[in-house]
């Protein structure tokens, strides 16, 4: 059993997640910027279908990555070096947004309208990010997700040209790896991830790690990549 959730109640420790699902928390809550930024400062996300209650997870391992260990493969550092692309940060994040969710939407998709909104007024308050790939000034893939202190939380890519969702990882580890960060939480592990560089590690480490870096860095913001990120 999981506790269900009043709006505005605290969050279970994460130690008494389920296995089974693995990482299963809590349900219920409030879907807002105030409890969101609570919930990540914990290493709790929400995950949940459009009809379900509101979910939350903290999954043991987690799933991350060092934004100075991305891995670039031969093949992936010519592509980088293809002009023809373009990579933005914070001047599309609804697209992005909207492009993830469109890319899932046949597996019925988490961004529901109430996750877009919330996500999109944290992008106003400059917690939320995005990073944009462009070609021949159409959108071809993205990311976005939450930074808070030296730690960002990935929520989605999505890419419509070959590539373009691993450009936009490169060139987010490259920046922020420049900033300081410590490391890029990734939740779940995929394959995908893992051919980049991200790697399983404990929960406890996680949490270890998250203590240290949510209250240090930059402060929230509209970002801006650095020129000639990519060498």
């Amino acid at each position: 059993m999981i506790p269900w959730l009043s709006p505005g109640a605290p969050f279970p420790p994460v130690a008494a997640a389920l296995r089974d699902p693995n990482g299963l928390l809590a349900a219920g809550g409030r879907l807002d910027v105030d409890t969101l930024l609570r919930a990540y400062r914990s290493g709790i996300f929400p995950w949940y279908a459009h009809d379900d209650p509101i979910l939350w997870w903290s999954p043991d391992p987690r799933m991350v990555l060092d934004p100075s260990s991305v891995h670039v493969s031969h093949s992936m550092s010519k592509t980088l070096r293809n002009t023809r692309f373009e990579v933005l940060a914070d001047t599309a994040f609804a697209e992005v947004i909207d492009n993830c969710a469109d890319l899932r939407r046949d597996d019925g998709t988490w961004i529901n309208p109430a996750i877009r909104s919330v996500y999109l007024e944290l992008h106003e308050q400059g917690y939320a990010h995005s990073i944009e790939v462009w070609s021949d000034d159409n959108l071809v893939g993205g990311l976005y997700g939450l930074a808070i202190g030296r730690i960002f939380f990935g929520e989605s890519m999505f890419h419509v040209q070959r590539d373009a969702s691993k450009i936009a990882l490169v060139h987010l580890s490259k920046q922020l790896a420049r900033w300081g960060f410590g490391l890029i939480d990734c939740q779940m592990e995929t394959s995908h991830l893992a051919s980049m560089g991200a790697v399983p590690i404990p929960r406890d480490a996680f949490i270890a790690r998250l203590a240290d870096l949510v209250d240090c860095g930059m402060p929230p913001g509209k970002w801006r990549l650095e020129d000639e990120l990519i060498t």
